[in-house]
């Protein structure tokens, strides 16, 4: 991976690359991205995909970026800064997909995170079923990590989506055919249950990560603020496990504190700067 060699050696702050749409309300996508990242104690430079028209309430508009423009971006954050991990959120399509498995192929980042953006609240596919071979296929086996919800997962091993605990136990099998070398199930669809619990696969153990379910709508977000603060720990240092387990932590204090915050008409934010007081000089 290329860098300035002139300041390399002075670089202290973990340079996390997100890489991902813009969501227009702030709470998810890029700017979510560079929240988690800035509240962890990382440096967050970025490469935006794709432009949305979005508030609380919905996604009105998607505008992909021209592939030219993602490579020039790409190519320009990689060849300057010291990107110690990558978090990749919503990617439109398989030619942005190739793209993008090709640059981290080449650049070659210590750390790969990746949120596979597939599925919409209300269950419709973002992705086509060939983009989703192309990201199983090219993108995946990079991946040091992915973070699949539960309908995500679904989509990832053509089955049906988990309704209660038992279920989502019965897809680990068919995610670890998946190629890539850890993955976070995140429970938080099964809203029926007073748990949202994850479950971490490495190659050899199965963690649980318990947390007791928090009783709030806003929500938005929540998918890529986790995966950011994961890539955020990955970049400072921290292992696989152990940046799953602070990630978690800090997305469960975010929900948490998501009802001080006032934004919108439908499901709001998480609250990223939870740890911020605002009065502080």
């Amino acid at each position: 991976m290329s860098s300035n060699t002139n300041n390399t050696s002075h670089v202290t702050t973990p340079i996390v690359l997100t890489i991902a749409g813009s969501d227009s309300s702030g709470g998810a996508g890029i700017q979510a991205d560079i929240k988690a990242i800035s509240a962890t104690g990382g440096y967050a430079c970025s490469v935006i995909t794709a432009i949305t028209a979005q508030n609380t309430q919905g996604v009105s508009g998607i505008l992909p970026i021209p592939l030219e423009m993602i490579e020039q971006q790409l190519d320009a954050v990689f060849t300057d800064l010291n990107i110690q991990a990558v978090k990749i959120g919503m990617l439109a399509d398989s030619d942005i997909i190739t793209l993008v498995a090709n640059k981290i192929k080449e650049y070659k980042p210590r750390y790969l995170v990746i949120d596979p953006v597939m599925v919409a609240t209300s269950g419709d596919l973002l992705l086509q079923q060939s983009a989703i071979s192309t990201l199983k296929q090219k993108l995946l086996p990079l991946a040091d990590l992915i973070t699949p919800n539960l309908p995500e997962a679904a989509a990832l091993t053509n089955s049906e989506i988990p309704h209660n605990h038992a279920d989502m136990l019965g897809l680990v099998s068919k995610l670890r055919d998946i190629q890539t070398k850890a993955i976070l199930l995140k429970g938080g669809h099964l809203e029926s249950d007073s748990e949202s619990n994850d479950l971490l696969l490495l190659r050899d153990d199965v963690i649980e990560l318990k947390t007791k379910r928090i009783d709030t709508h806003n929500t938005h977000g929540t998918g890529c603020t986790l995966s950011s603060a994961i890539a955020s720990y990955l970049a400072q240092g921290y292992s696989i496990e152990q940046a799953t387990l602070r990630g978690k932590e800090y997305i469960t204090s975010a929900i948490s504190a998501a009802d001080q915050l006032n934004i919108g008409c439908g499901h709001g934010p998480v609250n990223h700067f939870f740890n911020h007081d605002p009065n502080r000089a």
